[in-house]
């Protein structure tokens, strides 16, 4: 399916304000709410649109901190890539893994209360993931810019 310029219209303001009704949305894009609710079906349908979430606060949420933590494995070998990733998936505090290429094998998005906060799920969670060889923890010390808007 190609995106057209409404389709792309949708999807820029649904991601940045997805909690609107299909009237609200169908006034912002200049578009009949009727037409506006078969359009949004069908990027749902075709997996444009993969969900709709709240965004928490992560502050009010008891965890300010933003941690990236790089990850070298002991060996690229398949089941352990594979126990690696079932593994971190598991830990409610890393809120991105990504396989890189470069000098780390992974780098984790983390959040915790603090610096000992972090110690703990370093020590409980981290440091036993399987193949663990090596970690290196960088500490954001602001946010300048956050978004999870695509370009569209």
């Amino acid at each position: 399916m190609e995106l057209d310029s409404i389709d792309r219209r949708i999807l820029g303001v649904l991601q940045r304000t997805g909690r609107m009704s299909n009237s609200d949305l169908s006034e912002k894009i200049n578009l009949s709410p009727s037409a506006c609710h078969r359009r949004v079906q069908r990027l749902e349908a075709e997996g444009y649109i993969r969900d709709y979430v709240a965004l928490l606060d992560a502050r009010k949420m008891g965890c300010p901190s933003t941690i990236f933590v790089e990850i070298t494995l002991s060996g690229q070998a398949d089941e352990l890539l594979d126990a690696f990733e079932r593994e971190v998936a598991l830990i409610p505090d890393v809120l991105e893994c990504h396989l890189m290429a470069g000098t780390a094998d992974y780098i984790l998005k983390v959040v915790a209360a603090d610096t000992e906060d972090f110690a703990r799920i370093h020590r409980q969670h981290l440091s036993r993931l399987p193949g663990v060889q090596g970690m290196q923890s960088s500490f954001a010390l602001r946010t300048v810019f956050k978004t999870t808007a695509l370009p569209v």
